[in-house]
């Protein structure tokens, strides 16, 4: 697989070592020359420029990459890169980096952003995770914001403990992927019992996330279903559930060119608090 990086900094060339430890062919796109030849990215392919600058894309050959990272400290250049890589050259997959938290809104699919990496959200959810017993944590936003992974620690009092996964009515947007029980992966079957401690991982759309708070919460008893709904989120469906397609639809892109041309001005709105990495 093909990846250009734009971004040699610390985080830019944690990925790059990664990824050539996977054997992946690996370009590295950055402002300054003396970042050429770090210690530990032997075999990647540097070039020098401005990756705003659609001759230097050109000259990267974007049009041949899997996948674009746009991971330098600056949101305004994130944002200006994955949406060249997608109007530009049409790359199937590219990732942003979020380095200030309150430009998170303006990763999406509008500015050609498929998959955008908050490390400040992340960090928030990893320690919530490992202290929020009886709470849904967000782990991770999947799909440009529209479907998310998140993860409830089953509280011993808990009114699900006792109950199967497929005697629970799961809402319709929400799926049980795993289990994770004494440090043990589970994959979830209709006749799996919940125990308390268990760690219930889901797969789930934003909208939807309230629907499966609601259900776990320690004052809820509608845990016990008919048995139709299961893991694979074949439960009941709800009004709020078949609106969160409605919900994140919101906010339609613009035309490719149209956003390509206003993607200097929109990106003025930016939050300037991000960091170098």
């Amino acid at each position: 697989m093909k990846v250009v990086i734009v971004g040699a900094g610390s985080v830019g060339s944690s990925i790059a070592r990664e990824l050539l430890s996977h054997k992946h062919e690996i370009l590295l796109i950055d402002l300054k020359p003396e970042v050429i030849g770090r210690s530990g990215l032997r075999g990647a392919h540097w070039l020098v420029g401005d990756a705003c600058e659609l001759s230097t894309l050109q000259d990267a050959k974007l049009e041949d990459a899997d996948v674009v990272v746009s991971a330098t400290g600056d949101d305004k250049v994130n944002l200006v890169v994955s949406l060249l890589a997608k109007t530009e050259f049409g790359i199937g997959r590219t990732v942003g980096r979020v380095n200030n938290p309150k430009n998170d809104w303006m990763f999406n699919d509008s500015w050609g952003v498929d998959v955008a990496v908050n490390t400040p959200q992340l960090m928030t959810a990893l320690v919530e995770e490992a202290v929020e017993i009886g709470d849904l944590v967000r782990l991770l936003t999947l799909q440009t914001g529209v479907s998310s992974l998140v993860e409830f620690t089953v509280p011993h009092d808990s009114h699900a403990i006792g109950l199967t996964v497929g005697a629970i009515d799961w809402p319709e947007d929400s799926t049980l992927v795993a289990i994770l029980r004494d440090q043990a992966p589970i994959t979830p079957s209709r006749d799996d019992v919940i125990d308390g401690g268990d760690e219930l991982f889901f797969v789930t759309t934003i909208a939807a996330e309230d629907q499966l708070r609601e259900l776990l919460s320690p004052g809820s008893g509608e845990g016990r279903g008919s048995g139709e709904g299961h893991g694979s989120g074949e439960g009941r469906s709800s009004a709020e559930g078949q609106q969160s397609g409605e919900q994140q639809e919101s906010g339609s892109p613009a035309q490719a060119g149209a956003a390509a041309v206003g993607a200097p001005a929109a990106a003025d709105q930016l939050d300037d608090d991000g960091f170098d990495g």
